[in-house]
């Protein structure tokens, strides 16, 4: 028995009580076989046919499965401390994903039965596929030749009215004769491309706020290249802050004429937007009437599997390959995020686009998680170091940003907080607690699904659904909270709509150009920076 330290790494006894039920389940595992009565797999991988039709291919796949439960219970029993249990929770699950039967071809009965039953053709379909993405440096999660990035995707009405090394900013065409005083910019994350909030004109959240009524502008984040050569990879976290968001919220005030806009952030674009307004405030600037926060992590008390990264070695590490200059890579991004469902995001795509040799469904948002973006070294190595490794940003005064101490606290403005209830990079307690470091009027909004998908729900399909809580305030512990809250059907755009009017004041005659003279639109939306690919 192996040690941690001075303490074994198994209590005897429950190693001893894992032996005896790994052997009571194969024992009644061979007993069902002998007797042809293996039970049904509800596990999506072995759910096709050729699985039940083939005794000894599902007596595999139940081995499997039940080797795999026992390997997770052995992490779990594990005495070791919580940090290394989640690591090895997370190695294991990685290992027993890779090696399912599903994966190979010479395991898999669909994938051997498919290659019979088109003589071949399917193999050298998948064989031809492996290659394609040999050459694009990924595997393919969507047709991407039946999407286009200002053809059919981010091809919401606007123009592009101002550019700098760090990003363009896009002024949406107003869709009503009447729009409210007040407009609202869009900061997305800079990791990602901005047009997951502007996808298809059925699902695009920009459009869905242009509609309302709402005037709406957008920063479209620069995707910086090895070959670019004006110094982008040595960009800051501050100067993201500065000459980014700031800039941005002061170009808006600016072309709208007026004193104070609305603010929305999603993920690290909100980590971004907050910290911008806390270093405003700090100069005694007023320059936002309300904000949003969409999937946003400001306390980083927990940040899921993603947090398993952000070990003093790889933060370290991580500073001295780009912390002074370089890129951190969207291979290798991308990558990472996959990797945190591989069955979803991975081996799905190895079985039917390699083993069965088949073309992936068009969807556009696979299409767009596949564009990803590189960011600057500096940039990335002080938030990784700052927020995900030390969590700086949630102690008042812990952090200089642009010179000024970042107290998250001076935000005193109403604050509208969205959470998705299955998020696995942003958890949704974690996005609930980070509304207490603001001082404001805070709404905290629980939408179904996933990190994107809980986002991206548009009104007209009337689908999924989300919780709020109009007795309790974000005071109350996360669970509780949720006991106490209603699930209202559908999706959380019409709640937010009637949140964000009350914050953008009366409504005038729409204009019919975008930009101002002292700033022309440049060119047409989308821009040229979202049609910057790095893979």
């Amino acid at each position: 028995m192996k040690l941690w330290g001075k303490t074994p790494m198994f209590n005897s006894e429950a190693l001893k009580q894992m032996q005896e039920q790994f052997m009571n389940n194969w024992q009644q595992l061979a007993t069902s076989a002998t007797q042809n009565e293996l039970p049904e797999i509800k596990d999506r991988r072995f759910r096709n046919e050729a699985w039940q039709q083939s005794p000894a291919h599902l007596m595999m796949a139940h081995m499997y499965l039940m080797s795999s439960q026992a390997m997770k219970d052995m992490v779990q029993k594990a005495a070791v401390p919580e940090e290394i249990k989640e690591q090895l929770d997370f190695s294991v699950n990685q290992w027993v994903d890779a090696m399912s039967p599903a994966n190979f071809l010479a395991t898999n009965p669909e994938a051997q039965k498919m290659l019979i039953e088109t003589r071949g053709q399917s193999l050298q379909q998948g064989v031809q596929n492996f290659l394609s993405d040999l050459a694009k440096g990924r595997i393919s999660q969507s047709d991407e030749s039946k999407f286009a990035v200002g053809e059919n995707l981010a091809i919401t009405p606007g123009s592009v009215v101002f550019r700098n090394k760090y990003f363009e900013l896009i002024q949406y065409k107003p869709q009503t004769e009447e729009v409210y005083q007040r407009p609202i910019l869009l900061v997305p994350p800079c990791i990602n491309k901005y047009y997951i909030l502007d996808l298809q004109q059925d699902n695009s959240f920009v459009k869905y706020l242009v509609s309302q009524g709402f005037t709406v502008f957008l920063t479209s984040w620069r995707n910086p290249l090895p070959t670019d050569t004006d110094g982008i990879e040595t960009a800051t976290w501050d100067d993201y802050i500065e000459d980014g968001v700031l800039t941005a919220i002061d170009l808006v005030r600016d072309i709208s004429k007026v004193p104070k806009i609305n603010v929305l952030g999603f993920c690290v674009g909100g980590t971004m937007l907050s910290t911008a307004l806390a270093v405003a405030a700090s100069r005694r600037q007023s320059r936002v009437q309300s904000l949003t926060l969409l999937a946003t992590m400001l306390d980083f008390c927990d940040t899921g599997q993603l947090g398993l990264f952000a070990t003093e070695a790889h933060t370290r590490l991580r500073e001295q390959q780009i912390g002074q200059g370089g890129l951190m890579t969207a291979r290798e991004l991308s990558t990472t995020f996959s990797f945190l469902r591989p069955n979803e995001l991975v081996w799905n795509y190895v079985v039917s686009n390699y083993l069965k040799g088949e073309t992936p469904m068009p969807f556009d948002l696979l299409f767009w998680n596949s564009d990803s973006t590189n960011l600057a070294g500096p940039f990335f190595a002080c938030y990784f170091r700052n927020m995900y490794r030390e969590n700086l940003l949630a102690t008042p005064n812990a952090i200089k940003v642009c010179g000024k101490p970042v107290d998250l606290r001076k935000i005193t403005v109403p604050t509208y907080l969205l959470g998705s209830k299955e998020d696995h990079i942003v958890p949704w307690k974690t996005a609930y607690v980070s509304s207490r470091l603001m001082s404001g009027d805070n709404r905290f909004v629980l939408a179904a699904s996933g990190h994107i998908a809980g986002v991206i729900n548009p009104v007209s399909k009337n689908r999924r659904s989300y919780w709020v809580n109009e007795t309790q305030d974000t005071d109350v512990p996360a669970d509780e909270w949720f006991e106490n809250s209603q699930e209202l059907p559908g999706s959380w755009w019409t709640d937010y709509v009637q949140w964000l009017a009350k914050q953008s004041g009366k409504k005038k005659a729409a204009l019919t150009q975008e930009g101002s003279e002292t700033h022309p639109v440049l060119e047409a939306a989308p821009g040229s920076y979202v049609k910057v690919r790095a893979v």
